[in-house]
């Protein structure tokens, strides 16, 4: 039986902007989708500490070592800049998989700077 596993997260990572006008998306700093193997256009799950907006959307990426997390399109009414989110990304693993699955949790400072 197939499993919905969470694949990574960014953890606690600060908004750095909201723009309605873009055509949607989140904008992510490079590095740090790497860092969570995370792919451009791929889906991902954004959870808001500050406010507890929940939606999802897809990622694409911002400049390298840029620290931006930025709200795109629609969904900019759900966050602001210095908001607290969390950046989930999950993935279909099997059954016999399972036991020894881990995810990629990646934490950051107050720039979003990896730590």
């Amino acid at each position: 039986m197939p499993r919905i596993m969470l694949k990574s997260k960014i953890h606690r990572v600060r908004v750095t902007g909201a723009d309605l006008d873009y055509m949607g998306s989140i904008s992510i700093d490079a590095r740090l989708m790497e860092a969570a193997c995370i792919a451009a256009y791929e889906q991902v799950s954004i959870y808001n500490i500050t406010n507890g907006e929940r939606f999802e959307t897809y990622a694409i990426p911002a400049a390298r070592n840029s620290g931006e997390v930025c709200i795109n399109g629609a969904a900019a009414h759900r966050a602001q800049r210095g908001d607290l989110i969390i950046i989930a990304c999950y993935v279909v693993i099997n059954e016999d998989k399972v036991a020894g699955f881990k995810p990629k949790i990646i934490l950051v400072d107050e720039q979003n700077r990896i730590k």
